[in-house]
């Protein structure tokens, strides 16, 4: 943390990696989700496992990938769930 002159905290900034999908199967199917992902190996195309709705994990593919920050996120961070796992 990094103090200001007028005595506040500077927030850091740390990078967060959000994945766009497209879920696989399921009653969801077609539908599209904003998640984070823990695994910096990501890439547009992986398919991933991810909690959907009441389904405790679902299929679904990568279909974009961004590097953003708590404050430039496309989804609200504390409402954004994370993949699971790639599927190999």
């Amino acid at each position: 943390m990094i103090h200001s002159l007028s005595g506040g905290i500077i927030t850091e900034y740390d990078t967060l990696i959000y994945v766009f999908v497209q879920i696989d199967d399921g009653i969801e199917q077609g539908a599209k989700r904003w998640y984070i992902s823990p695994f910096p190996s990501v890439r547009a195309g992986d398919r991933v496992e991810v909690p959907c709705g009441r389904a405790a994990k679902t299929c679904a593919t990568v279909t974009r990938v961004e590097r953003v920050t708590a404050q430039t996120a496309p989804f609200p961070v504390n409402r954004t769930a994370e993949i699971e796992r790639i599927l190999p």
